[in-house]
């Protein structure tokens, strides 16, 4: 069906062709010359169209377009330098922070280092004068027993020699004898 309606068409386009002399119009040299010449208007109205309507549209965006994207550049530099410049402000407000910190870090030790050196000094001389009050009582306990031992030990004497021999000894003849060992 198709091959069927191609070959009516052919003969159909024959058939024309042979009432408008057997070429077809475009290619008949008697039309050139109108050709040529609305070739040359279409041609030039199309030329002046594209070059003073067309081309200075598409100039001007471009225009456009590359002075907005000039501005966003250098509104962009603007705002990294802006950054930048806070970040360095930021890092050295950081910094001062931290050296204040270490510095007041170091005044609280000190301070702390030498509170607790005044204790110590004030507890060791707490301390000295207990053990110098310790020593005086431990010296008088030890002179009182002393003095106490002699007797002590004259009382043990006479009634271990009482004990033994029987009878009474002189107490100052137990004393001697007390005191003579005790200094040997």
């Amino acid at each position: 069906m198709f091959v069927t309606a191609a070959l009516a068409a052919t003969e159909t386009v024959g058939e024309a062709a042979k009432e408008h002399g057997g070429t077809f119009p475009p290619f008949d040299t008697t039309y050139f010359a109108s050709q040529i010449f609305w070739l040359v208007i279409v041609f030039t109205g199309f030329y002046l169209f594209i070059s003073r309507v067309a081309l200075p549209r598409i100039g001007g965006v471009l225009e456009t377009r590359a002075a907005r994207i000039s501005k966003d550049l250098t509104e962009a530099n603007a705002m990294k330098q802006q950054a930048d410049a806070a970040m360095a402000a930021y890092e050295q407000s950081l910094a001062t922070a931290r050296n204040n910190a270490n510095e007041i870090g170091g005044k609280a030790r000190d301070a702390a280092k030498a509170d607790a050196e005044t204790t110590r000094a004030k507890i060791e001389a707490e301390l000295a004068a207990q053990m110098q009050g310790a020593e005086k009582r431990i010296g008088d306990i030890k002179a009182k027993a002393m003095g106490n031992l002699d007797g002590i030990a004259e009382e043990t004497a006479s009634a271990i020699v009482s004990q033994l021999f029987g009878g009474k000894f002189d107490k100052a003849a137990i004393a001697a004898a007390v005191k003579a060992a005790r200094a040997a």
